[in-house]
């Protein structure tokens, strides 16, 4: 066998669809955890800064945000290292196809793996749908800002009294109603509007939120992948099986035949 065979027969047993889902899932949780991160820390420093000015009022906030970030390290690790054994199984399982009228055997073992992938697999992707609707949840609280920016710059605004125009966090939840001062007006909302902070923040939820919606997608790839995987080993075992079945009537025929032969020499 030359180079260019020897190439054609590696290139052929690549998973693509795992390679592609796990190219897919690594973007996607890579936006979603770095992103988030940053995101999470500029909405700290805003509402330290413009909302919140003493710190006992947000001081559950800030234990709540420190602990999502450990929770985004974690996921990135965990993810990292799922990706990477979901790709193995997809190169096992595709060799496993490859091979099924040769020596290779799938084993109970093997099956039952694959199986387990599936269901976590599954697990996870009901777990992401709804991390992908908590993410979206920023989204619209900062495009609610965004938009009240934008009322005051509009000649609508000269209308009715610019310090009229509020944001008030507090109705959200995120700190208590006794926070100081709470809400920002007027030319403040407007002034917060214009900083890094906001705009970075905001922009860095959207692309977290995206980096969710392509884990997700990522994972309902995966899962169509491990039950076509896990179906074609069931078939592979199956076949096997048969074949095992069949040997072993084709010897015990030809040993009965053999016999056979033999008693009708001893006879003559």
């Amino acid at each position: 066998m030359g180079c260019f065979e020897c190439c054609i027969k590696c290139l052929g047993g690549v998973p693509y669809a795992s390679l592609v889902a796990t190219i897919l899932c690594f973007c996607g949780v890579a936006l979603f955890c770095g992103c988030g991160h940053v995101a999470l820390t500029g909405t700290l420093t805003i509402l330290e800064n413009h909302f919140s000015k003493i710190t006992a009022d947000h001081a559950m906030l800030t234990d709540i945000i420190q602990l999502m970030q450990y929770v985004i390290y974690g996921i990135a690790s965990f993810f990292f290292l799922y990706g990477i054994i979901l790709l193995a199984e997809g190169f096992y399982t595709t060799s496993a196809v490859k091979e099924l009228h040769s020596e290779f055997k799938t084993t109970v073992c093997g099956r039952c793996i694959s199986g387990m992938f599936v269901f976590l697999t599954y697990i996870l992707g009901i777990a992401w749908l709804g991390v992908f609707g908590f993410s979206a949840v920023p989204v619209f609280l900062f495009y609610n800002m965004w938009s009240t920016c934008a009322a005051l710059r509009s000649p609508m605004a000269n209308l009715t009294s610019i310090d009229s125009i509020c944001v008030d966090v507090r109705q959200y939840g995120i700190i208590p109603w006794n926070a100081t001062p709470g809400k920002a007006c007027g030319s403040t909302l407007g002034d917060i509007c214009n900083t890094s902070e906001f705009y970075l923040s905001y922009h860095l939820y959207i692309v977290a939120c995206a980096g969710a919606g392509a884990t997700v997608i990522a994972l309902i790839h995966y899962l169509m992948i491990l039950s076509a995987n896990w179906a074609y080993l069931k078939d592979a075992s199956h076949l096997h099986a048969y074949q095992d079945i069949k040997m072993k009537e084709e010897r015990e025929l030809q040993d009965i035949q053999s016999r056979s032969k033999e008693c009708l020499n001893s006879y003559s």
